[in-house]
């Protein structure tokens, strides 16, 4: 319960449409159980005495407590889906601003396919929570109380059929509650894996169609797809005894009723108008009773949501801004103190390992290494999308920990490994960069990053739209166009993660020689060719998370031999073979 106590408390900007529906149900409640208590008069009075103004009395009275409770009903709706959806929309700005604050390392807890659910189906079942819990919460407990009451003041005798029929609800009640509950948790990460799939068939629907695996996927689909009905099967299985066991114990105790209640009408101890108004008042309370271990339903379920959005909301993100952070990055120097890093603590093997490296202002420096061999981490502690797990990273002479995060980050320009663009036009796209970048601006950066090549072929040149993922644009032009986003950042530190290995040579070529004319930024490229690092200032080896070697191109050549290797693999006969390294 503290899982849905910290959720809701999302509701407060909505309080006041809350609190008014609330009040609008308790109104519409006293209008519906005034009907039998008229309709006792009409009976007994009315129709027993062939009194017709009476009845019309009775009667026009009756449709006016109808009427109002409509009206009740329908302000409450309306109040109702404010709260619902507006708490929906608190919900999911509250989500999605969270998981913009974690760094890598939160994001590695949660998989993206889960991230989806919780913001949406999870969200969806705390909304319908509202829109179908909050009625029913508040006016059962109204109807059961007031009904065993006047129930009573009509008959104290008779009104002892609700408390032999109580206890049998309240423990059919609890078994459905007990048994339900955790297969809610199952259902929802059933979804997670469902959603998880069709992410994936859908990002790679390129590579499956290619590799003829339509089928494979198909089959994969399959089985995740009957997780969930399965789950979901069973699941609502146990859920749908709750209305016949509940009409079971109430059709029951009405044909109790109806069995003493006669007797006692032919004794004279009962008038039919209240026997008749009795069973109205019956029907009100076991329906209320039906409607409350719906609740209690919808609570179970909204239960394992809870707990999956305040998993969510409660996840401290792993980098925190310093209490008097440095605002400005100096220059581009970058150094390694003993550096040591760990993905997750308490793992055996780090991912590095006593890392010491400085990298003076404005220098190429080019990292080569196997697959493995970490070169990735090492340059995303860099701009601080990991903190060091031992030891110090400094940027411009200052500990990285001690900066604010965007400032570092604006300083320190990351061209990733996994191009990514998004929806919109190239124009959208390369402002990433700069968001006051002018068109010479970013046409300048386009020529540095030889994405003008192709942008002059295209009719809509910048206005060009990418679809969704950059779809129509070749991988080598997608490169291009995130090294020429990146550039507009005016960085001191800017890193190429294997950022050219879709290009040819030739263009790479360029793209070296327009870096090179950049004053004072520091450039760190990762490679797989060894042509892309042999012109750097210094080059550095990265073997099974340490620094194997460091030293320029003429100097590894002479004494290295792993270096040694790779050059006469890649550059035999003179020819570069882009083998991986």
């Amino acid at each position: 319960m503290d899982d849905l106590k910290y959720v809701f408390a999302h509701l407060r900007p909505y309080r006041r449409q809350v609190a008014a529906a609330v009040g609008l149900v308790f109104v519409e409640c006293i209008f519906e159980m005034s009907i039998p208590m008229l309709m006792t008069g009409l009976v007994d009075v009315g129709v027993a005495n062939r009194d017709v103004p009476y009845m019309l009395s009775q009667g026009g009275k009756m449709v006016l407590c109808a009427l109002l409770a409509l009206i009740t009903g329908l302000l409450y709706a309306r109040y109702a889906a404010r709260a619902a959806y507006g708490f929906g929309a608190e919900l999911r700005l509250a989500e999605y601003r969270k998981v913009q604050s974690f760094a890598f390392s939160n994001l590695d807890r949660f998989s993206t396919s889960s991230l989806v659910t919780r913001m949406t189906t999870d969200v969806t079942v705390m909304q319908n929570a509202i829109t179908g819990g909050l009625r029913p919460l508040v006016r059962s407990p109204v109807m059961l109380f007031m009904g065993v009451g006047m129930s009573f003041l009509l008959n104290p005798g008779l009104s002892l059929v609700f408390f032999v029929a109580a206890p049998v609800l309240g423990i059919i009640m609890a078994f459905l509650v007990t048994r339900i509950g955790p297969l809610y948790v199952r259902q929802q990460t059933a979804v997670d894996h469902l959603n998880g799939r069709i992410q994936e068939s859908l990002t790679a629907i390129r590579a499956i169609k290619a590799f003829v695996r339509g089928e494979h996927e198909d089959e994969a689909f399959d089985a995740v797809n009957k997780e969930l009905t399965d789950t979901s099967v069973d699941t609502f299985r146990h859920a749908a005894l709750n209305q016949p066991a509940f009409q079971v114990v109430m059709y029951t105790a009405v044909v109790c009723i109806m069995w003493f209640g006669g007797r006692m009408i032919l004794m004279g101890g009962m008038t039919v108008g209240e026997l008749t108004a009795f069973l109205s008042y019956v029907l009100q309370v076991m329906n209320s009773v039906m409607m409350i271990s719906n609740v209690f339903l919808l609570l179970t379920r909204s239960l394992a949501s809870a707990h999956r959005i305040r998993e969510v909301l409660e996840e401290r993100p792993a980098l925190t801004e310093p209490e008097a952070p440095v605002m400005t990055v100096p220059d581009g120097r970058v150094e390694f103190r003993d550096v040591t890093f760990r993905y997750s603590a308490g793992t055996g093997k780090p991912a590095l390992s006593d890392i010491d490296l400085t990298i003076p202002a404005g220098a190429t420096v080019g990292i080569i290494g196997g697959t493995g061999s970490a070169k990735t981490t090492l340059v995303q502690l860099i701009p601080r999308l990991y903190d060091a797990t031992e030891g110090t990273v400094l940027v411009g002479g200052q500990d990285v920990r001690r900066y604010d995060l965007a400032a570092l980050r604006d300083a320190v320009g990351i061209v990733l490994q996994k191009n990514l663009l998004f929806s919109g036009t190239i124009r959208d796209n390369l402002r990433w960069g700069n968001p006051d970048a002018d068109d010479e601006a970013l046409w300048t950066a386009c020529r540095q990053a030889c994405a003008d090549e192709f942008l002059e072929r295209m009719p809509a040149g910048l206005d060009t739209d990418l679809g969704q993922g950059g779809v129509n644009v070749s991988g080598g032009q997608k490169q291009r166009l995130c090294i020429a986003r990146t550039l507009l950042k005016h960085p001191k530190v800017l890193i190429f993660d294997d950022s050219t290995s879709a290009v040819d040579t030739a263009t790479e070529a360029r793209i070296r020689q327009a870096l090179t004319a950049l004053p004072g930024v520091t450039k760190i490229i990762i490679a797989q060719r060894i042509t892309s690092v042999m012109e750097a200032d210094m080059i550095v080896i990265m073997k099974d998370g340490t620094i194997h070697a460091v030293g320029t191109h003429k100097d590894l050549l002479a004494r290295d031999g792993i270096y040694q290797e790779i050059y006469a693999s890649q550059m035999k006969g003179g020819v570069d073979h882009g083998q991986a390294l």
